[in-house]
C-alpha cells in the first residue's frame, strides 16, 4: 500500500511488446515521453492508483540466486544510474516478450516509468513502474469541418485502470526490494507474476494472515460444507473471523481448541492443512501476528448466504458466530419429504 499524494514522474517511456508465439515483433521508442500538463495530471493517478489499496507485497524470487532475477537486475541498474533508463526499459520489454509463448498472451503497449515521492510505511522512496496495456477502448472524437461538427471512432487507453502493472520500490528488507503488482486481465496467472516478474509473497504477517484465512475458507468449502452442510460451513467461517478479530496473535493450537468442538474435526483440518501447504507451496506458521488490513479485506469477500432450491436465501451475519447455532435449526419434514430451517427472532425489522 502506498500514498501517491506527493508522487511525481521523473522519466517515462512507451514501447510495444509483440507475441513470440505469433511472431509479432516488438517496437521501441528512442526517447522519453514529454508530457503536457493535461496528460501528466492524468497519467500519474492512472499508473499509481492501483497500488494505493494493495495490502500484500511481494519479493523477487529465483531458483539459484536472487541477483539473477531479470527485473530485479534491470531495476537495480536504473536505481543506480537513471541515465540507463531508456536502454534498460528496452531490455524489460525484451524479457516480457520472451515470456509471451502462447497464443492467448496479448500484444500491447508497455509503459516504464521512474517515480519519486512515493510514501510507503512512513518513508518517501523512489520506484520503478512497469505497466502493460492490453486492451484499447473505442471512443468518439468530434471535430469541426465546413462549419459543422462530425464524429469518428478512435481507439485509446482507458484511463480508469491498467491491465497489468508492477511497482518496484527502492526500499526493502532482508528478502529484497518491495514489489507491488496488479493484474486485471488474469487470463494466465503464471505469465505476469511467475514468468515475467518471478516474485513471491513477502514472508510477513500480511501473508501469514492471508494464507491461514485462505486455508480456512477452502477447508470450510470443500470439507465442512460438503460433509455437514451450509449452516456449519458459515458458522465455521464466522468463528474463524471472530477468533482473528479477538486475537492480535494467532496460535494455531489455540485456534483449533476454540473453533472445533470434536477431535475428529481437528484431525480433518490438520490433514487438509498439510495438503494445502503442499499444493499452494506455502508454509502455515504455528503462530503469527494478525494483519487487520488483510482480515478486513478478506472478511468482505466471505459470502454467508444459505441458498435453497426453493428460491429462498438465508443470510447469516459474519460478525455473529453463535447466532446460527442458537437461532437457526435445520430439520427434515417426513410428510413433505423436504429439509427445512427454523428461524427464531423477537422483532422483524
Amino acid at each position: 500500500m502506498i500514498n501517491r499524494n506527493k508522487a511525481s514522474i521523473l522519466k517515462c517511456i512507451i514501447h510495444k511488446v509483440g507475441n513470440k508465439h505469433n511472431d509479432t515483433k516488438n517496437a521501441f521508442s528512442e526517447k522519453e515521453l514529454i508530457f503536457d500538463e493535461a496528460s501528466y495530471e492524468l497519467m500519474v493517478p492512472f499508473l499509481l492508483r492501483p497500488f494505493t489499496s494493495l495490502v500484500q507485497s511481494h519479493r523477487f524470487n529465483h531458483h539459484a540466486n536472487i541477483e539473477l532475477n531479470e527485473i530485479n537486475a534491470y531495476t537495480k541498474e536504473i536505481f543506480a544510474d537513471d541515465e540507463t533508463f531508456v536502454d534498460v526499459s528496452k531490455n524489460v520489454v525484451k524479457h516480457l516478450y520472451e515470456q509471451s509463448t502462447s497464443a492467448q498472451i496479448k500484444t500491447g503497449d508497455v509503459i516504464v516509468a521512474y517515480f519519486d515521492g512515493i510514501e510507503h510505511n512512513e518513508m518517501v522512496v523512489d520506484a520503478i513502474g512497469i505497466f502493460k496495456i492490453e486492451n484499447k477502448t473505442n471512443f468518439f472524437q468530434t471535430y469541426l469541418e465546413d462549419n459543422s461538427y462530425d464524429v469518428l471512432v478512435q481507439k485509446g487507453i482507458n484511463a480508469k485502470k491498467v491491465d497489468k502493472g508492477c511497482l518496484i520500490l527502492n526500499t526493502g528488507d532482508a528478502e529484497g526490494k518491495v514489489v507491488l503488482t496488479v493484474d486485471n486481465n488474469n487470463y494466465d496467472a503464471a505469465y505476469w507474476i511467475d514468468k515475467f516478474l518471478n516474485i513471491k509473497y513477502a514472508d510477513d504477517y500480511n501473508s501469514h494472515t492471508q494464507n491461514y484465512l485462505e486455508l480456512c475458507k477452502e477447508f470450510s468449502t470443500e470439507i465442512i460444507k460438503t460433509t455437514y452442510g451450509a449452516q456449519e460451513h458459515n458458522t465455521f467461517l464466522a468463528k474463524t473471523i471472530d477468533f482473528f478479530k479477538e486475537n492480535e496473535i494467532v496460535n494455531v493450537e489455540r485456534f483449533k481448541d476454540e473453533v472445533f468442538v470434536e477431535d475428529k474435526h481437528m484431525d480433518l483440518f490438520e490433514s487438509y492443512k498439510k495438503d494445502f501447504e503442499s499444493e499452494q507451496n506455502v508454509l502455515i506458521r504455528n503462530q503469527f501476528d494478525v494483519s487487520e488490513k488483510v482480515l478486513n479485506k478478506e472478511k468482505k469477500k466471505i459470502k454467508t448466504e444459505i441458498k435453497l432450491d426453493t428460491n429462498i436465501q438465508i443470510k447469516l451475519d459474519i460478525d455473529a458466530p453463535d447466532a446460527s447455532a442458537e437461532y437457526l435449526e435445520r430439520g427434515y419434514d417426513e410428510e413433505k419429504k423436504m429439509h427445512y430451517y427454523k428461524v427464531f427472532f423477537n422483532v422483524e425489522d
